[in-house]
């Protein structure tokens, strides 16, 4: 059995709020394996996206330690991280960032030129092609839609070839359609990919369509019915 893509051990992150410190998670382990799809559910507030803000080293485990193809995210500096998630992660947020003053083709483009692909707008536009927006290649943010940001949004995440997609709410700000042909897209380009993709929703119904749904309550993984089983074969 191959070594977990993602593994967390005993991971405990505390931050300061209003009120002194604040523990938001409180010694979580969960192995993820490769190429697994994974629906992360739970109350608001419960830690859902600090935990995922965790796996990608976008937040610090206080203490535990957190693990990414075999590496100690935890053990990282802030340089190392950054090189470590341009070239094997993939984060698509709720509220699209994208850069309002490039196009959709340059938004894809701009990751792939940093990363020091010299073929950056080739791959850029064959990935905005795979979404549907080849035809939006040359537009700006404001001239599309919510579903359309979150298109290219996606195309730039996983323009790279990422090994881990990391995914907080992203249908949560688009209306029933749009959500459901992003989810479309996410589940059969990861699949297509070979990506590991780990999705906070606050959908029972999109969590489901993953392989595997953790249930997350008051920064604790939640194990009861069953919470965190197999849904998908």
């Amino acid at each position: 059995m191959t070594d977990p893509i993602l593994s967390l051990k005993d991971v405990t992150l505390r931050l300061k709020g209003n009120a002194g410190m604040v523990e938001i998670l409180h010694g979580i382990s969960l192995d993820i394996r490769k190429g697994e799809t994974i629906g992360m559910i739970g109350p608001s507030g419960s830690g859902k996206s600090s935990l995922l803000m965790v796996m990608g080293g976008l937040e610090r485990a206080t203490a535990g330690s957190v693990l990414a193809m075999g590496q100690d995210l935890t053990a990282m500096n802030e340089d190392a991280l950054a090189r470590f998630r341009r070239d094997n992660m993939g984060v698509v947020f709720q509220s699209f960032h994208l850069i309002p003053t490039m196009t959709a083709l340059e938004n894809v483009a701009t990751p792939l030129e940093l990363a020091g692909h010299r073929d950056a707008f080739d791959r850029a536009r064959a990935e905005l092609d795979t979404v549907g927006l080849a035809h939006r290649a040359d537009h700006y943010p404001a001239q599309m839609s919510g579903g359309e940001q979150q298109r290219v949004a996606l195309a730039r995440a996983l323009a790279p070839r990422p090994g881990i997609l990391l995914a907080d709410e992203p249908t949560g700000n688009l209306d029933g359609a749009n959500g459901t042909a992003i989810m479309d897209l996410l589940l059969g380009l990861s699949d297509k990919h070979g990506a590991t993709l780990v999705m906070v929703t606050h959908a029972p119904d999109l969590a489901a369509q993953c392989d595997r749904v953790v249930r997350l309550r008051d920064g604790s993984l939640d194990r009861s019915e069953e919470a965190a089983v197999r849904v998908r074969a």
